[in-house]
C-alpha cells in the first residue's frame, strides 16, 4: 500500500511545508518535473493545481502520478468545475488506484477568469459536498450509499481556507463545515495579515486538531503584487509592502527576505506553510533557508 508521508507528518504535529506548481499546458512533463525536483527534500507534498484561475492544463491526476514516479509525493487539487458526480467518483477511484493519496477538494474558479469561456461548468458538488463525498468513499460507499464491491478508499483530504475572508461569520461557519464533512488538512489563501491569522487561530480554528498551513506568495515585483492585488478576488495586500518591493534595489531579493519573513510568522502562529513562488519555485528553498527551516529528514 503507498504510504502518504504528508499525511504521517500531519498525523505527528510536524511543521508541515507544502508547495504548489502547475501542470504543463500540452503532453510534455519536463518543465515541471524539473520545477518539482527542485523541492525534494524540502517539502512535505507537492500540490498540483487542477485548472486553475480556470486555465486548461494537465490533469492534475495524471502530473501527480508522474511527480509521485520520480519519488516526489503529490497533494491532487480537485475541483467540482468540470466533473460531474460520476466523474468526480470516478476519477477519485482512478486517483486512489495509482497510488495518489492526499486530496485538496475545491469548487474551481468560475469559468469566466480563464481561458475557456465557452465552457460549461458543471458543480454538481461544492467542496464541502465533495469532502463528504470522499468520506463515504472511504468508508466504502458511493454517493447513493451502495457499496463499493471492489473495495473502499483511504484518501487524505484537505481544504481551503482564506483567513483574510471579509465576512467572519461566513469564514467561521464554512471552515466548520469543512471540518464535519472530514476535512484533515487546511491549506489558506495566500496570507499578508498575519494578526487576522492570529485572530483565526485563535478564535475560529482552536482546537479543531487539523493542521492549518499558511499560503505565502513570493511576490517578485511591487508590479507583480499589484496585479495581485488587482485581480485575484478577496486578496488584500497593503501599501506598504508593495511601498517596500517597489524602493528595494534588487525586488526579487526583497520579495524572497519578505516571504521567508512571513514564513517565521507562521510558525509562530500554525502547524504549516504553503508556499507559491509562481515560475520562480527554484527559490522555495532559498526562502526556506532564510526562515530558518531546514531541509526535511529522510
Amino acid at each position: 500500500m503507498t504510504i502518504s508521508r504528508f499525511r504521517q507528518a500531519a498525523e505527528a504535529k510536524e511543521f508541515l511545508i507544502t508547495a504548489e506548481v502547475t501542470p504543463p499546458k500540452g503532453g510534455n512533463p519536463e518543465r515541471m518535473l524539473a520545477v518539482a525536483e527542485k523541492l525534494r527534500g524540502r517539502v512535505h507534498g507537492v500540490n498540483v493545481t487542477d485548472g486553475s484561475r480556470a486555465v486548461l492544463r494537465m490533469s492534475s491526476i495524471a502530473a501527480c502520478v508522474l511527480l509521485q514516479q520520480r519519488g516526489i509525493e503529490a497533494i491532487c487539487q480537485m475541483t467540482c468545475r468540470d466533473r460531474n458526480l460520476i466523474g468526480l467518483q470516478a476519477d477519485l477511484m482512478g486517483a486512489y488506484a495509482l497510488g495518489l493519496r492526499n486530496v485538496l477538494a475545491l469548487t474551481g474558479d468560475p469559468l469566466k477568469a480563464g481561458d475557456h469561456t465557452r465552457a460549461r461548468a458543471v458543480y454538481d458538488l461544492e467542496s464541502v459536498r465533495l469532502l463528504s463525498l470522499i468520506r463515504s468513499l472511504n468508508q466504502g460507499l458511493d454517493f447513493n450509499q451502495a457499496p463499493l464491491v471492489d473495495g473502499r478508499l483511504d484518501l487524505f483530504p484537505g481544504a481551503a481556507v482564506d483567513p483574510q475572508s471579509k465576512s467572519w461569520s461566513g469564514l467561521q461557519s464554512r471552515f466548520e463545515k469543512k471540518l464535519v464533512a472530514g476535512a484533515q488538512f487546511f491549506q489558506s489563501q495566500l496570507i499578508t495579515d498575519f494578526d487576522r491569522l492570529d485572530k483565526f487561530m485563535t478564535q475560529v480554528a482552536v482546537g479543531c486538531g487539523k493542521p492549518i498551513l499558511a499560503g505565502i506568495f513570493l511576490f517578485k515585483s511591487a508590479k507583480n503584487a499589484a496585479f495581485i492585488k488587482r485581480v485575484v478576488p478577496g486578496v488584500n495586500i497593503p501599501d506598504s509592502l508593495i511601498d517596500r518591493l517597489a524602493q528595494a534595489e534588487d525586488p526579487l531579493t526583497e520579495g524572497v527576505a519578505i516571504a521567508a519573513e512571513q514564513v517565521k510568522l507562521a510558525k509562530e502562529l500554525c502547524q504549516g506553510v504553503h508556499l507559491m513562488a509562481i515560475k520562480k519555485e527554484e527559490l522555495i528553498p532559498e526562502i526556506l533557508d532564510q526562515a530558518g527551516i531546514a531541509p526535511l529528514e529522510n
